[in-house]
């Protein structure tokens, strides 16, 4: 995902840098050339023969180096870097940046880019709370510069609070934000379902489905990649969403159909992923219990039609996506449902085999529309939702 990118690592003197090395790890194993820059504190904490280990590049601290093939290294850093990342960032170089100070090879490179620069605060509680740096902060953000808040924990002090670098992933993610993919869903707004619905037979016992989520988080993921406005309706799943992604969590099908109904006006783009979007030939949801002698009958009553609702209600210039699962004729019975739900796209998820289908991470799926047939290939469910979004990007 980031091959070819160009990926520039600030250390600054914390002993939160060791994380930074794991980072720095990781963005390699994807296919990023990184280049590390530290200051002369952080080789305290972390000797830069760790990172040029890991990246295979000279990581730079003295801007007098004179022990690597001539160029104007903060210049030729500045100018290749597709992305800057400052973790950990210490109030210091905040303060140096945002009075325009560059008296050291990170700051002197920051001063030169043009690519996006996102800091990753790492300090005492009281130091990140001090008026002075959420000044600085503040001025940095209106000249576009980006932050990742920092996490609430013990910090190396021993004290609790806000300050500690966010974990590796969560940096990770800010990186993948910027320079992953091509923004060619900017400006739009895309409401997407996830996950199963519980309903409630009693006070202990539901009604649900094998639904793990994956697919509709997969989708959310790719979709804010690409520079969507997203909205995750979501059941109860055990994932975390990516950044970035705004989510409404549900229980039941009826909390999922006001949640997404009361939202869809304003959707340039739904996807119908949940599980509870449309059941053949009904589904159901408990309504009440009755016990005879020890047997239980549970009286059932049909769960709103989500898909369908939509599919009558839908606005001019609005792209309907459902998902259909079955176990026969799977391709003639997504036809059929792409018409009678007046959907623009159905994505006919195939079951069979133990690649496919719930709680696995590959998925097999036929796009059907109204005038075409697209089999996808069997792959993961990122790859699987960047091929969806790529024809409703067509589209």
């Amino acid at each position: 995902m980031l091959t070819g990118k160009t990926i520039v690592l600030g250390v600054t003197g914390s002993i939160a840098a060791y994380k930074t090395a794991n980072l720095a790890s990781m963005l390699v194993k994807m296919g990023a050339d990184v280049n590390v820059i530290m200051t002369e504190n952080a080789t305290k904490f972390i000797t830069p023969m760790t990172f040029e280990t890991l990246t295979d590049n000279k990581c730079i601290v003295d801007t007098f180096d004179r022990n690597f093939s001539f160029d104007v290294k903060h210049v030729s850093l500045a100018k290749k870097a597709h992305l800057f990342m400052v973790a950990p960032c210490t109030a210091n170089v905040i303060g140096k940046v945002a009075a325009g100070i560059c008296d050291d090879m990170l700051t002197t490179t920051i001063m030169a880019t043009k690519a996006p620069v996102v800091f990753a605060p790492a300090m005492n509680t009281g130091m990140w709370e001090n008026a002075i740096l959420q000044e600085n902060i503040e001025k940095l953000r209106q000249h576009g510069y980006h932050f990742v808040e920092p996490a609430v924990g013990r910090l190396a002090c021993g004290d609790v609070g806000s300050g500690k670098m966010p974990a590796e992933d969560v940096l990770l993610e800010q990186i993948l934000l910027h320079v992953a993919k091509e923004k060619d869903l900017a400006g739009k707004r895309m409401l997407i379902t996830a996950g199963p619905t519980q309903e409630a037979i009693d006070p202990v016992r539901y009604i649900t489905n094998h639904s793990s989520g994956k697919m509709g988080y997969a989708l959310a993921k790719m979709a804010v990649l690409r520079g969507a406005e997203v909205t995750l309706v979501s059941g109860p799943v055990s994932l975390r969403p990516f950044a970035g992604v705004s989510v409404v969590g549900v229980k039941s099908a009826q909390q999922m159909f006001d949640a997404v109904t009361t939202r869809s006006d304003c959707q340039d783009i739904i996807i119908m992923c949940s599980a509870v979007a449309d059941y053949t030939p009904a589904n159901y949801s408990a309504q009440k219990v009755k016990k005879h002698d020890g047997d239980m009958t549970i009286a059932l009553t049909r769960t709103p039609d989500i898909l369908g609702y939509l599919g009558q209600h839908k606005p001019e210039g609005q792209l309907l996506v459902g998902f259909s699962m079955e176990t026969e004729n799977l391709i003639e019975n997504s036809r059929a449902k792409l018409t009678k739900k007046h959907a623009d796209l159905i994505c006919a998820n195939s079951i069979v085999g133990d690649k496919t289908g719930f709680a696995v991470d590959t998925n097999k799926v036929t796009l059907i529309a109204p005038t075409e047939t697209i089999e996808l290939p069997l792959c993961s469910k990122e790859e699987t939702a960047d091929r969806i979004l790529d024809y409703l990007v067509k589209r």
